[in-house]
């Protein structure tokens, strides 16, 4: 680890259930955890945990362009038409966005956020690196901001379990496996901008949930 709090090298072992956290984001109820980390490092475990532990936290809706699936409710999603989608970047009520499958769009909204912050709620979003990095930059969230921000990455014990688990999930090129390592990668030197990194050791899935839940309620 290097002086400044981040994983020099994921080949290591770190200690269980490794916590690197600033001081300054100890902070109380009433602000957004933004989740991040590479795939396969357990995000979805870790999230659906909070969900069942923490009924009284916030899990936002995304905006979405996709047609409804039938039988599909509206707890996930709110459904949008691309004019809508519009109208809502227009009025400064995406916090960031993505296309995806190259037509369909994914949005946070800032209001299914905004107003629970407002009521000193914690609010839990996933995103990615890109995801992140919009949002910490917008007028809410950026410093000197209206809103607290918290980021949390899960890190890998070792970088080299995620690309096995690449490998084992389904028949893939070479070239398809270079992409998503490189993709793994340049979310991985994301880690240092995060305000909390978690390592993730393999077989204690349990007590990285509990330090998340440590570093969210401070």
């Amino acid at each position: 680890m290097r002086a400044d709090g981040t994983v020099s090298s994921l080949s290591t072992a770190l200690p269980l259930a490794s916590v690197y956290m600033k001081q300054s984001q100890r902070s109380p109820a009433g602000k957004l955890v933004l989740i991040i980390g590479p795939s396969g490092v357990g995000k979805s475990v870790i999230l659906q945990a909070l969900r069942d532990r923490h009924p009284d936290f916030v899990f936002p809706r995304s905006a979405t362009t996709r047609a409804r699936r039938k039988g599909e409710g509206t707890d996930l999603y709110r459904f949008v038409s691309d004019e809508e989608f519009d109208r809502l970047i227009e009025e400064n009520k995406v916090l960031e966005s993505a296309v995806v499958h190259g037509t369909e769009r994914y949005g946070t909204l800032a209001d299914e956020i905004i107003p629970a912050i407002d009521d000193a709620r914690v609010v839990i979003r996933e995103v990615d690196v890109q995801g992140f990095d919009s949002i910490r930059k917008h007028r809410y969230f950026r410093e000197g901001g209206t809103h607290p921000l918290q980021s949390i990455f899960i890190l890998p014990e070792k970088r080299e379990r995620l690309i096995e688990r690449i490998r084992n999930r389904a028949p893939i090129s070479e070239e398809e496996l270079r992409r998503r390592i490189a993709s793994m990668d340049n979310e991985l030197d994301h880690a240092a901008e995060c305000d909390v990194k978690i390592v993730n050791h393999e077989g204690k899935l349990q007590e990285t949930i509990v330090a998340v839940e440590k570093a969210i309620l401070g």
